[in-house]
């Protein structure tokens, strides 16, 4: 069936030493490209590392970052599926840092070795949890209860743009810093345990890395964004059997998650005039990575329990609507903020000026510990 479907898959799969389960999830991604009509190009088993997904999925991102484009890397899939530990990473092993600690570390190594430009980094980390906005950096999370604490808001001006109200947009000067402003984040998030996952993350979460560079002497200043998105999975209640608090917590990322699907379907629609962005703060927020200036990249976490089979089609399916959309990723450079009122580090709501398109972007679909696929699509 691989060679019939033309999958193209690596030694990774094919090769030495793989195991029964990633056999059940070769059969199951075969299945799902029959029915689909989708090829990916890779599928990494249980034993791919994770700088290789680092290597393969965020170095490239974050290349186009350093050069004035915005990037989106944002994890979907069911709940227990990997996302969180493919996005942040696992806290036993150094080995196993996840796409954010990685970037980051990326970022800082390059700056300290570029001399050639001066670069300005702030974070920001967004919760959405109960489709409320919380600030994971606020440092009165840890004494106050989750109601009490001011919500992050979304106001939008006259030209469209997108501003976040009561989120702390922080500098960060070193590696260390911005690593710290990560651990603070993670520590105030919502996870509980669910017959599903013991630490399931129940609210979506978006670490935004925002860039300022420019030459010493220079007249423009190029401004770039990286979101990096751990959405919470989505479950079936008539499976998981949830209640109380879990079930209200299923309800809304479930909800969230249509929306973001609405959201996709109408992008992918040549037909559709009109885009649901404001159904959701999720949506909204991420109204550029979805539909307009930003390279996205997509990574799709998928079980290979046949008893979640119909999850993972369904997965699989999301990816290839996904894989419709056409991004148009322009650089965003302008003159030097000295000339106008706003300072280097907001940048939420800056026109950016059309220049150079950014080049082919790619949606991966990728699981973490189960089955890994990755294609390729035009932005």
């Amino acid at each position: 069936m691989v060679g019939e479907l033309d999958l193209g898959w690596n030694s990774a799969l094919v090769g030495e030493g793989v195991t029964a389960p990633v056999g059940r999830a070769a059969v199951l991604c075969a299945l799902a490209v029959f029915h689909l009509g989708t090829r990916f190009q890779k599928i990494f088993d249980q034993a791919c590392k994770q700088e290789e997904l680092f290597e393969m999925i965020a170095k490239p991102v974050a290349e186009r970052v350093l050069a004035g484009y915005n990037g989106t890397i944002f994890a979907y899939g069911q709940t227990g599926s990997g996302k969180t530990f493919t996005i942040t990473g696992g806290a036993e092993h150094y080995s196993d840092r996840g796409i954010i600690p990685r970037t980051l570390s990326y970022l800082y190594q390059h700056f300290s070795q570029d001399h050639s430009k001066v670069y300005t980094t702030h974070i920001s980390y967004l919760e959405i949890y109960n489709e409320m906005g919380f600030d994971l950096l606020d440092p009165r999370q840890e004494a106050s209860a989750l109601e009490d604490l001011p919500k992050v808001t979304i106001l939008e001006d006259t030209d469209q743009n997108i501003h976040l109200k009561n989120l702390s947009l922080l500098q960060s000067d070193n590696e260390e810093d911005a690593l710290n402003l990560l651990f603070l984040g993670d520590t105030n998030r919502m996870i509980a345990e669910t017959p599903m996952n013991q630490a399931s993350t129940r609210s979506h979460c978006i670490f935004t890395i925002h860039l300022c560079s420019r030459e010493p002497g220079s007249a423009t200043v190029r401004r770039s964004k990286l979101h990096l998105v751990d959405l919470a999975g989505s479950e079936r209640v008539s499976k998981t059997g949830v209640g109380g608090q879990l079930l209200t917590e299923a309800k809304y990322i479930n909800l969230s998650l249509h929306y973001l699907e609405q959201v996709i379907i109408a992008l992918s629609d040549k037909k559709r005039s009109h885009i649901p962005y404001r159904n959701s703060m999720m949506t909204s927020v991420l109204r550029d990575s979805l539909g307009g200036n930003c390279m996205t990249t997509m990574i799709a976490t998928v079980s290979v329990d046949t008893r979640n089979t119909d999850e993972s089609i369904s997965t699989c399916r999301f990816a290839q609507r996904v894989a419709l959309i056409k991004n148009e990723a322009l650089l965003n450079e302008e003159l030097d903020p000295s000339l106008g009122p706003r300072p280097c580090g907001e940048v939420w709501d800056e026109p950016p000026i059309p220049t150079n398109p950014a080049q082919e972007g790619t949606l991966l679909v990728v699981g973490t510990g189960l089955s890994r696929m990755a294609l390729t699509f035009p932005t």
